[in-house]
């Protein structure tokens, strides 16, 4: 008899990092649909200061956010910017995808079913913050984003 071994891959998660102005959030990589180049969107100024406009994916108008400005931080567009469109989860038929401003290019790492958390501040749109790799990764609140959205009247 052959004894089954245990199948590692069952442990463990693919997240990517993504790197923003003042922290890195991460997420299972098969929340993030693609990663385009930075976009100036237009956007009312009687609109939320996190809600940077809409940009265009696949034909669609995306709403853009700035996480960190929806935590209370400065809006930050560097030379690294760059556009992750995020699978939306609340099952709204007329939110299927967000658009999120990261700083740079996401890394994927290969994460483990025991996470290690710290114990750091979070913002009200952050779940938690782990260990990954030599730095503290914020888990961000996606459905809380697509509230804010909603809450807002920014979904139509």
């Amino acid at each position: 008899m052959h004894e089954r071994r245990h199948n590692q891959r069952s442990s463990q998660l693919t997240g990517l990092l993504l790197p923003l102005a003042d922290r890195n959030l991460i997420l299972p990589n098969v929340a993030v649909a693609e990663l385009i180049d930075y976009q100036a969107s237009a956007f009312d100024l009687d609109t939320p200061p996190w809600y940077l406009g809409r940009v265009k994916w696949r034909e669609r108008q995306i709403p853009l956010l700035s996480f960190e400005s929806a935590c209370g931080q400065k809006i930050v567009i560097g030379e690294r910017a760059r556009i992750v469109i995020l699978n939306a989860l609340g099952g709204l038929p007329e939110l299927k995808f967000i658009a999120l401003l990261v700083q740079g290019i996401p890394r994927s790492y290969k994460l483990d079913s025991q996470l290690s958390y710290v114990d750091v501040p979070l913002c009200a749109l952050e779940r938690a913050a782990v260990q990954v790799g030599e730095q503290v990764a914020k888990v961000p609140d996606l459905l809380g984003l697509e509230k804010l959205l909603v809450d807002a009247g920014l979904v139509h």
